[in-house]
């Protein structure tokens, strides 16, 4: 019994720091108790702020002003190496939460949408806009609308850093979300690399599921190099970030009802959907089921890299109103 609140503990504790290291400004006690919420953990302000100072003296975090905390080097650390086994499974927890959280209603066209960010330096966000063009042109992405923001601006609750413009990206599981308000369950399988042949998806050359997995797999194929994003929408044929899910066979019609609704509001993203239990791009499907492949949400910034164009890249990293977003080409006509 005591080891296991020991551990209960040190997951409330890990959470805390988890929510102070992704904030950019100071983080207080309030902000800290309703984020935590996200987590499935209920904990007072008075609660949290008892385990913040306890932290301060671990040297985890650090006091800011009255009331805000900051990550230390060593909280990064310990952020980094503790409880692995509670990590696992982080992006799959990652995906719900934000389904949860998404509000967009294509009929209104109103709402909240969920965002990938990515970082670019300032001096070279205009050239790094050209060449993510090319993605957004061919359909590689999982919506046309974006946003922008510069240093010290914000995109949701992500302050931009200094010598920074950021980027952000309508992110696949904006579908998971507006699903879920409709009533229909979604499973949520794995991220892989797409092989495109003759401007059709051919099979999955890479994946990573995410019931096991504590990185998102975009993150992870952009940093390994592992994409030709340019190269498949300029031939038709390379390699592309993409996503598996799956959806009850009876609902089919409502799906492909949301699924042109959400084109018609520049989003979207659907590669493929599949038939009854039959298998999909080379992908088994389960007993009365349909597969689903969606264009992962962040092609357009691994054209960007293909091209020379290095970002700090953050999936599913914030949620942001509809409102707010423009059309890439805008921002392109903008940029040149």
């Amino acid at each position: 019994m005591i080891g296991s609140e020991t551990h209960e503990v040190e997951r409330k504790v890990l959470s805390i720091l988890r929510i102070v290291s992704e904030s950019q400004d100071p983080v207080g006690a309030r902000i800290v108790a309703r984020r935590l919420q996200y987590f499935g953990i209920e904990l007072t302000e008075r609660a949290v702020r008892y385990h913040l100072k306890l932290m301060d003296e671990r040297g985890l975090t650090s006091l800011e002003g009255r009331d805000g905390r900051v990550i230390t080097e060593l909280g990064i650390e310990e952020l980094k190496s503790a409880l692995v086994q509670d990590k696992v499974g982080l992006v799959l927890s990652k995906i719900e939460m934000q389904a949860f959280q998404t509000t967009f209603d294509w009929k209104t066209q109103s709402g909240s949408v969920p965002v990938n960010i990515s970082f670019f330096h300032k001096g070279k966000f205009s050239k790094a806009v050209d060449a993510m063009s090319v993605a957004f042109k061919a359909g590689l992405c999982a919506g046309h609308m974006v946003a922008v923001a510069h240093e010290g601006e914000k995109l949701g609750e992500i302050t931009i850093p200094e010598g920074k413009v950021g980027l952000a990206t309508i992110c696949s599981v904006l579908i998971n979300g507006v699903l879920l308000k409709a009533g229909i369950p979604m499973d949520s399988r794995f991220g892989g690399i797409l092989q495109i042949k003759n401007k059709r998806p051919l099979r999955f050359v890479e994946l990573i599921h995410y019931s096991g997995s504590s990185l998102d797999p975009s993150e992870v194929f952009i940093r390994g190099k592992m994409t030709s994003v340019r190269k498949a929408a300029r031939l038709g044929n390379g390699k592309v970030l993409s996503n598996f899910r799956e959806v009850p066979a009876i609902c089919r019609p409502i799906v492909e009802e949301t699924v042109e609704g959400l084109r018609e509001s520049g989003l979207g993203g659907l590669f493929l959907m599949g038939n009854t239990s039959e298998p999909i791009c080379q992908i088994p499907v389960e007993l009365n089921k349909i597969g689903m492949i969606l264009v992962g949400g962040m092609n357009p910034v691994a054209a960007a890299e293909e091209a020379g164009f290095e970002a700090d890249n953050q999936a599913m990293s914030a949620i942001i109103d509809y409102e707010n977003l423009i059309r890439f080409d805008d921002l392109l006509n903008r940029e040149k």
